[in-house]
Formats: structure tokens, sequence, C-alpha cells
């Protein structure tokens, strides 16, 4: 089942348009250590010295080209024939990610830049096209190894040690075109209420300032059946209308919510007019569900949710952070699903939008989580704010994410637990989060050191459910500061108290078979029964507490020398997946 618009390879299901065009494959690719590339004007006439499969960074065999050392400054160029017959359009370029700085032109001409690494952005480049001819894209991506850089599990050395991988330089997600009017939408935020029985849509409409006229329609459907159609005058950029949802198409009167058991999705289109002529089309789709929290408990549509998350880092063998295709996100989600897992805790990557389609589509509940800054310096209080801030509002309309993770661990906050200047970034990245959703909850600092945060995480690599039983078998002395919840880190923060949220144990297990290969958490196990035993008692340890209300697992895969996963990192099963999902059910 997918929604009404669903295409195959579409970088972005969230707001689909048909005129579209896909430039990934082959470009022109140079690297520039000197950076000497735009002194000697490489934006008008690039050499290149290498072919690159875009979008898969050098680093990977995937690219064609398989360099892991690192370079700053790298550059690209495609041939792009732009049809005559486009002309009077605006021609949009899209990238979906470009690590870490990206620089474009336009046969010669600067089109735009942006920072970060793992938000998409887009720009205009109509005033530098030839219509009718073939026109050419050129773009540098500037890298570096600074700490202060939003990086995950990026490395800023040589060589890969304990948890971090090989680096991500430049393209790293589809570029795309698409062509469009002057009039258009820019974007629609979608708000479900399920105590009220609507929807609201909050526009953004393009070239609404010089036109008059406008009339904006969105049709709902369900599961092929009309809902709803509204219509309203457009006569400013941004406006609002809210839809009641109260309907005939499931049944009189039945509530039709998105949850993992039934994850049903609502397809809208959005038709601006202009008179009667369409200006613009876009197709989108969203979920009937709420997040909110009571007395303790996580609650999806007004019940309590137990969730049993995997932690994934999204990296492939042959491509790293970039996706294969998009039947390798599939795979994943059905793997996960298939373990009797309900949800996935993102880790340190923002994810292809195909995946949290499909996570969307298939019911899985998602945590999305920022890549993290390593030192704390005002140059990473602004670059990680800034391309949070983008991250949240591009990914906000998807139902299956639940929680948001701007902070991990204290990476890039690392004298948190007393540092004032760090624990009021954290309060800013949460307050400035919640104003533009404050209907899912916010964790800051998952692990230990919380400041304002709506969920208690604790991470904790005890090797056995009788160990955990006992570390946690007084929850006063944890959630108070009186011990520690991991024989190392306190809850909170100094100055931060416990305030009844829910509490979960977002990172634990991490076994790992005997190998000389790489590393796991703990001591390693030498057979199939060991793992099992090893795994079941801690899944049942975690499940008995009864203040602990959910629990992630690390890790989904294998990722280079970390070889902790349930899978391989080419995805093959260590362990018969239905034995996982019985431990997990049980």
């Amino acid at each position: 089942m997918t929604t009404k618009a669903y295409t195959k390879d579409y970088p972005r299901p969230q707001f689909v348009r048909n005129n579209w065009l896909n430039l990934n494959g082959e470009w022109s690719f140079r690297f520039d250590d000197r950076n000497a590339g735009e002194k000697e004007k490489w934006q008008e006439k690039l050499d290149g010295t290498h072919a690159i499969n875009v979008p898969f960074t050098y680093e990977t065999k995937a690219s064609g080209i398989g360099e892991e050392q690192f370079h700053p400054y790298v550059w690209y160029r495609k041939s792009v024939h732009i049809p005559k017959e486009a002309e009077g359009k605006r021609v949009i370029l899209h990238f979906q990610a470009v690590d870490y700085i990206a620089k474009v032109w336009i046969n010669g001409a600067m089109a735009g830049r942006h920072q970060g690494g793992y938000a998409a952005f887009s720009f205009d480049i109509t005033p530098y096209l030839v219509f009718g001819a073939d026109n050419y894209v050129t773009v540098k991506a500037e890298d570096s190894d600074s700490c202060t850089q939003p990086r995950g599990k990026q490395r800023w050395t040589k060589d890969n040690f304990e948890c971090f991988y090989v680096q991500t330089t430049g393209i790293w997600q589809t570029v795309w075109l698409e062509y469009v009017e002057e009039q258009r939408l820019d974007a629609v935020k979608i708000t479900p209420d399920i105590d009220r029985n609507n929807v609201r849509f909050d526009y953004q409409v393009h070239g609404a300032e010089a036109a008059a006229g406008l009339r904006l329609e969105a049709v709902i459907t369900l599961k092929g059946k009309p809902v709803k159609q509204v219509s309203l005058i457009v006569d400013r950029p941004c406006q609002t209308v809210e839809v009641d949802l109260v309907h005939e198409a499931n049944g009189p009167w039945k509530k039709c919510y998105w949850s993992p058991k039934h994850p049903n999705l609502y397809d809208v289109e959005f038709v601006l007019y202009s008179g009667d002529k369409v200006m613009d089309r876009v197709f989108s789709y969203f979920g009937m569900r709420k997040i909110s929290i009571e007395k303790g408990k996580v609650l999806l549509n007004n019940s309590p949710v137990y969730q049993r998350l995997i932690l994934d880092q999204g990296y492939w063998t042959d491509s790293h952070l970039t996706p294969p295709n998009e039947e390798a996100l599939i795979e994943d989600i059905d793997h996960i699903l298939a373990m009797g897992y309900n949800g996935v805790r993102k880790h340190m990557k923002i994810e292809d939008a195909r995946f949290l389609y499909w996570c969307d589509v298939k019911g899985l509940l998602v945590w999305s989580e920022m890549a993290a800054t390593f030192e704390f310096h005002d140059n990473a209080v602004e670059a990680f704010t800034n391309e949070w801030l983008e991250i949240v509002r591009r990914q906000y309309n998807h139902p299956s994410i639940i929680t948001w993770v701007p902070f991990n661990e204290s990476w890039g906050i690392a004298s948190i637990l007393r540092d004032k200047r760090q624990q009021k970034f954290t309060e800013g990245i949460y307050h400035l989060t919640k104003s533009i959703d404050p209907y899912r909850p916010v964790i800051t600092n998952d692990g230990w050191e919380h400041t304002v945060s709506d969920i208690l995480t604790l991470h904790d690599y005890v090797g056995t459910g009788e160990g955990f039983l006992k570390r946690y078998a007084d929850k006063d002395a944890i959630v108070t500061n009186e011990s520690t919840c991991n024989h190392w880190k306190y809850a909170f923060a100094e100055g931060y108290a416990y305030k009844g949220q829910p509490i979960i144990i977002s990172e634990f297990g991490g076994i790992a078979y005997q190998s000389d290969k790489g590393w796991g958490y703990g001591e390693q196990v030498s057979s199939d029964e060991e793992f099992l035993k090893r795994f079941a008692g801690l899944i049942q340890a975690i499940k008995s507490v009864d203040y602990i209300s959910g629990f992630c697992y690390t890790q989904l895969a294998d990722v280079q020398q970390e070889i902790n996963g349930l899978l391989t990192e080419a995805r093959q099963p260590k362990i018969p997946l239905d034995k996982i999902k019985e431990i997990n059910l049980g």
C-alpha cells in the first residue's frame, strides 16, 4: 500500500510534483586540495579528472572512485539539457544533501550557497539558463575536519576509531530539478488534531504578492474515497485553513488514525488556480495521530505506547551514508518490523526522505536525531542551530516521527554537567524546537546529563539482565542523581531535576560475536545460544521494570569496525529474525 502519488525514487515524497528530472548519475569530478578552483575559474570550465556516480561520495566504492583519504574541496560538473518548451517556467534545482558547504554555478554564474551537510536546499536557476540548449551545473563542495561542524559519526582523523567512520564529503543525496510557475506553493505545514478531529494546513505561496485572483484548493481522500474539499482566496503569502475531518469515507463517524498497527494515511492534493488556470498541483499526505505525555507515560493517540526501538546508523558497505537504492531502505524497515520492533532511533544521521516515507507507509515509529558537533564554540552553536531548524521544518509533516533528539551523550557539550553556557544552549534548542513543533517530545541530551527534556533517556551497556535489575532497583537514586545510571554519568545536569518524565533505556545491548575484525559492547559471544541467552536476559529485565516505558537496542546492522548489529553490514541476519521477534514480544 502506498500513497496516491507515490513515484519510485522521487526524492521528496511529502511534496510531489509530476514535472521533474533526476540528475543523479555520471558527473565530471575533480579534487581541489590547493583550493585553487575558484581563482582559476573552474566554475566556468571544469577539467574533470574523474567520473563520479552521484549521489555517492568519492569515499565510496559506489561512486566509482573509492578514495577514503580526506579532501577538503571537491568539484562536480554536469551538462543538463533544458527544453525550449520549458521557457516561461521557473526551474528549481534541488539538492537533498551536500556535506558541508555547497556553492553552485549555472553556466559559470553563481546561483547560490548553502551550509549544512544534512539539510535539503534549492535554488531558482532560471535567470542563468539557456532554454533549448545544454546548460552546465557546477558544484563546489567544501568540507572540513572541524569539530564545530555538525558531523555525527564522521571521523575527523586519518583513520577510523571507536565508533567513528569514514567521512562523507560532497553530494550524498539526490540532485534533481523541477519546472514550476512563478505563482506556486513553496510549502504546506500539516498539523493533525485528533481531539478536535481536524487538520490544519499552513500554506506558503510564492508570488502571491504580485498576483490577483489566486485560489488554493485542497482535496482530501482516504483509501481512494473522497473526504473533504476546501478552497480559499489567496490574499497574502502565508495563510492557514483548518479542515473538519468528520466523514463517511471509512464508515459513519469512524475515526481513522495512524499507528504502527494501522498506518492509515490521508492523501491530499493541493491545487493553486489563477482564475480557471492551474498554476500548481502538489500531492501530499498526512496521518491523524497524536503524541503526548501523561503520568510518566508516552501516549500515542491518547493511549500508552511501549516503545521497542532499534538504533540504526544507516551505513552501507559500498555506499556509506547514502542508501544504495530505495529498495535498501525498504529492506531495512522490513527487517526491523520482522524482528518485533515498532520503532527506530535514527542515530547521528538525518535520513533520506524516502526512508521516512516508508516508515509513514509501513507504520514504524521514528526518533529523528541530529548529527552532533564535538566541540563547544560560538561557531558550533550557530552552525548547529541553523541546520537543526531547517531539518525540523523539513521533517515536520511525517507522522512516523514521534520524537526529536537534538543532542546525544553530551557530544559537543562535554561540560554540560556544570557549564551554564552549554546548559543554556540545550535549553535554547529545546524551546526553539518547540516553537516550530510543540506537539512532539524533545529529548535534550539523550543518554545522561539532561537539562530540560520531555523524556528521561538512559544509556547503559550492562552485560546481563541480572546486572540491569540490580542497577535499576532504586529508581529514586537514579532520578535524583544520588547514583549514576551506568556507573559513569548522572541522569541530570546540575541545577535540573526529575519532573515525572517517562523513562526509556535508549541504548543498551550491542552484543557482538567473537571476531578480531571489530568490536561490540561487553564480552563477545561465541555461539547463537550464548547470544540469545544474553539478549533475552536484557530484554526481559528491562520489560520487567515497571517504571521503564520503552527501550532501544544497539543496533540494526554492523557499521565498518563496529560489529554489534543484529544484521551484518550486508544486511544478512546473524540470528533468525523470528527468534529476535519472539523475545521482543514475549
